[in-house]
């Protein structure tokens, strides 16, 4: 049974609003529908414009949807779920016991390559025999605002200087270890580079740098938890990155050789529930989203369409070639639950190493949830490698054939926190009327339960 449906009850006198205003014609009817579904009796709000635009649409300083000319009372029961630039955090603060949203305030600890890398070394200091340890490659981070200064940059990354000087010495190109650089800021794969040698890293902060407009004179990236995602790519044609705009890199020995299927590299994509302060649930569907062009070593080959599985990356609507479901590859089963297990306990201990030890930059609030895209790579001895951690993941990319995949998704997710947390928190509402049952698992699986304490 689908948690929390059946203890939830909804009628005139005591209703629950929902705003579902997601910004992306894939999701939003998702969203919508599942809702009716679960929840016949809620009261939908419409959303502050008729149409509703792509998910790549900029979002604007002013686009705070304010949620307090909504409900009738501020202690109405409501749910929101926007773009994250859209959400009412004070509205949201101000009726912790009645306003459920849909993302946290901060979670940098997590979304950003460098947090992320800063998170899993303090936890791994003071845990050696944790599991972060053996599936989270060693980063090596580093602040650069223009090329010419690189070289400064990398004084204090001494795995990266005696990583690259040791490939000097190497005798041929097989023994020489890759590195993949990653701007800490960026999404869908963007500016993702690979290299062994210093003249390699050289090279690709000076073509960023001839690639800068003109007009480029800078700014703060830190400006707000969002600012900044897409500010990698200039156009279709480019892989121009703006390193004044994004001077946050981290370097990483590169994963070689990988698993592959079809003799073709993949990823999986692991769906991610945060709730409250705080629980953590993986959704068991999982996605593999594989390269364009077959594999072949970094040194034979070190342009993209071998090594990134972005779909993003490669121009067209994804397909079953490009996006296939984790349960159809040709794998054994128990190297499936093999990888399925580590992926369940790496997520589990990599969230619960931003709550407790990066509380600055990771702030579970009690009356919010939020799903992130979590993407592993799997070695070709079967150990999977955490890569990194979205917010607001793009499902478009899920495809039209695999939709149902995200429709189950939605399904768990919002069984599981409007029923836990309406039901629960305000004032004992319950019973079982206003909501459908469900006897079916929703496929979300408890990774993480964590106390936390001094909630904000």
């Amino acid at each position: 049974m689908t948690s929390g449906l059946s203890t939830l009850q909804i009628t005139e006198q005591d209703p629950i609003y929902a705003l579902v205003h997601y910004e992306d014609d894939y999701v939003q009817p998702i969203l919508t529908s599942t809702l009716r579904r679960l929840y016949p009796a809620i009261k939908l709000i419409p959303p502050p414009s008729s149409t509703c635009p792509s998910s790549d649409s900029a979002a604007t300083e002013d686009s705070q949807i304010h949620l307090s000319p909504l409900v009738p009372t501020p202690s109405t029961r409501l749910l929101s779920i926007t773009q994250y630039e859209a959400v009412d955090f004070s509205f949201a603060a101000e009726h912790p016991t009645s306003c459920l949203i849909n993302s946290y305030t901060i979670r940098k600890a997590l979304i950003r390559k460098h947090f992320l890398s800063a998170t899993v070394e303090a936890w791994v200091a003071k845990r050696p025999s944790s599991v972060l340890g053996a599936h989270v490659r060693r980063s090596e981070g580093f602040e650069v605002d223009y090329a010419e200064f690189l070289d400064d940059s990398l004084t204090e990354c001494f795995d990266l200087r005696a990583g690259l000087e040791k490939n000097q010495e190497a005798g041929s190109e097989r023994e020489k270890e890759w590195w993949i650089l990653k701007p800490g800021m960026s999404d869908r794969g963007q500016g993702i580079k690979l290299f062994s040698t210093m003249e390699e890293l050289q090279g690709i902060f000076d073509k960023w740098d001839e690639e800068r407009p003109a007009s480029d004179d800078g700014g703060d990236e830190d400006e707000g938890e969002e600012a900044n995602e897409n500010e990698v790519v200039s156009g279709t044609a480019k892989d121009y990155i703006t390193t004044s705009h994004l001077r946050h890199f981290i370097a990483q020995p590169y994963i070689h050789p990988p698993l592959l299927v079809d003799s073709t590299k993949f990823h999986i994509r692991t769906y991610v529930l945060a709730l409250g302060r705080f629980q953590v649930y993986v959704y068991n569907k999982m996605l593999a989203l594989f390269a364009p062009s077959p594999y072949v070593p970094p040194w034979e080959d070190a342009s993209p369409s071998a090594h990134l599985t972005n779909t993003c990356l490669q121009g067209t609507s994804p397909d079953s070639s490009s996006v296939r479901l984790f349960d159809d590859l040709p794998l054994s089963d128990s190297l499936k639950e093999s990888i399925r297990r580590e992926i369940g306990e790496v997520v589990g201990e990599a969230f619960e190493a931003a709550a407790r030890s990066m509380t600055i930059h990771f702030q579970p609030l009690h009356n919010a949830f939020e799903v992130f895209g979590v993407d592993f790579l799997v070695d070709a001895e079967g150990r999977t490698w955490l890569l990194e951690v979205n917010s607001f993941p793009d499902f478009k990319q899920t495809g039209g054939g695999l939709k149902r995949l995200v429709e189950g998704l939605w399904e768990g997710v919002l069984g599981r926190v409007i029923g836990s947390f309406f039901a629960s928190e305000v004032g004992g509402r319950g019973g079982d009327g206003g909501c459908k049952e469900s006897d079916h698992d929703d496929g979300m699986v408890l990774v993480r339960e964590v106390e936390l304490s001094n909630a904000f």
